[in-house]
């Protein structure tokens, strides 16, 4: 089944819908068309639609009596209280965030409203809302916060693997503002009893994510012949992620996961930077047989890293394999390959998101990157 022909929806069904924010990015709409896919029950949508939401994602379900569509700012109280009241929600899944590491070093306040005082609102309401309910809604309510191993900090070659114990030891302004999300998650359950659990997921990749980020950026500069840029030596190591396995363990975890607790999910695929742009290239060259800029390996150009740049990430995700019995599907080769035919496929979306405001950052974030001279280096952040 193709990824468009996987969102098909019927009528909602009588299920008791969930509250997904951010569910117009990259992670929440994949998010939102596979639950609703499954016919798992309604969903309403709260996303503010900055750079990196897209209404159009979510075009095939937009007129699904499953689908509602709520356009603002988790910041906003009076907002999400109304909406936990009119629509009763039986779980709120936070996915809404900053996420991009280059984007907070260039402007950290949007970081810490969104992924702090966001966070901290929607705790609150939530907080509110589980108070009222009584008998099996308030037994099954759950609030899920979806979070980053970038908390962790950055891994030596030799270090052991990210696991739920590790210590946090945020390196940027956005891996900051994510850990101080996660503690406020974890204050609300101990302090307040609210029935909250958290996940950390390693580098996320798939169909809609937004060309600022490492993979989709690589495929978009190659089809037109532009520089692709490298940072540093190239390799920096994360643990990929296919983002439909994301999504399951998500699912998983809502409905098996216990309260207070946190799950780390990963791909188990350790890949340098260099050696995705590698593989990158060498499904184009494959799959675009008739570019002019073949061999695409040939547009890579080294620039200066970024300032704290994380050597490594990755990912022990053998407490929710063993408790939950999720597993990842994709190999890193089968995910990459899917993913590079979904943004050949759909060139249109591509032109769409990339036009405007992307292109005024893209001058700002790239111009100046000859080795020597730039700060601030691409993204590879999940959302």
């Amino acid at each position: 089944m193709s990824f468009n022909q996987r969102v098909e929806v019927g009528a909602a069904n009588d299920a008791a819908p969930i509250l997904v924010t951010g569910g117009a990015g990259f992670i929440g709409s994949n998010f939102v068309l596979d639950w609703l896919a499954t016919s798992s029950g309604p969903v309403i949508n709260l996303d503010k639609l900055t750079y990196a939401g897209n209404p159009a994602n979510l075009a095939s379900v937009a007129a699904s009596p499953a689908y509602t569509f709520v356009q603002g700012d988790i910041c906003d109280a009076k907002l999400v209280a109304r909406l936990l009241e009119e629509h009763r929600p039986r779980a709120v899944i936070h996915f809404a965030a900053e996420s991009h590491v280059d984007r907070s070093i260039l402007g950290p306040e949007a970081f810490l409203r969104t992924n702090i005082d966001g966070t901290f609102t929607l705790l609150q309401a939530a907080r509110s809302y589980y108070d009222s309910l009584v008998g099996k809604e308030r037994e099954r309510f759950r609030f899920l916060h979806v979070s980053t191993d970038e908390v962790y900090g950055t891994l030596s070659p030799d270090d052991p693997a990210f696991h739920e114990e590790t210590p946090y030891a945020p390196n940027s302004p956005y891996a900051a503002s994510k850990a101080a999300s996660d503690h406020l998650v974890r204050a609300w359950v101990h302090t307040y009893k609210l029935p909250a659990i958290m996940t950390n997921c390693s580098n996320n990749y798939g169909p809609y994510q937004f060309p600022e980020k490492l993979i989709p950026l690589m495929i978009a500069n190659a089809l037109q012949g532009k520089a692709l840029p490298v940072y540093g030596d190239g390799q920096q190591v994360r643990d990929w992620l296919f983002v439909l396995d994301h999504c399951r363990a998500i699912r998983t975890v809502l409905e098996q996961g216990r309260i207070g607790e946190t799950y780390n999910v990963g791909g188990g695929n350790q890949r340098s930077n260099l050696e995705v742009v590698t593989t990158v290239c060498a499904l184009l060259d494959e799959l675009v047989p008739d570019s002019k800029f073949k061999p695409h390996f040939q547009l890579v150009k080294y620039v200066q890293d970024r300032p704290g740049h994380d050597r490594r990430y990755a990912i022990d995700a053998r407490k929710l394999e063993g408790e939950l019995k999720w597993r990842a599907e994709e190999s890193f080769e089968t995910g990459l390959r899917k993913t590079v035919e979904w943004y050949l496929a759909n060139a249109a979306w591509v032109a769409d998101v990339t036009s405007g405001a992307y292109q005024q950052w893209m001058t700002q974030n790239y111009d100046s990157r000859e080795a020597g001279r730039s700060t601030v280096a691409i993204g590879e952040g999940s959302r």
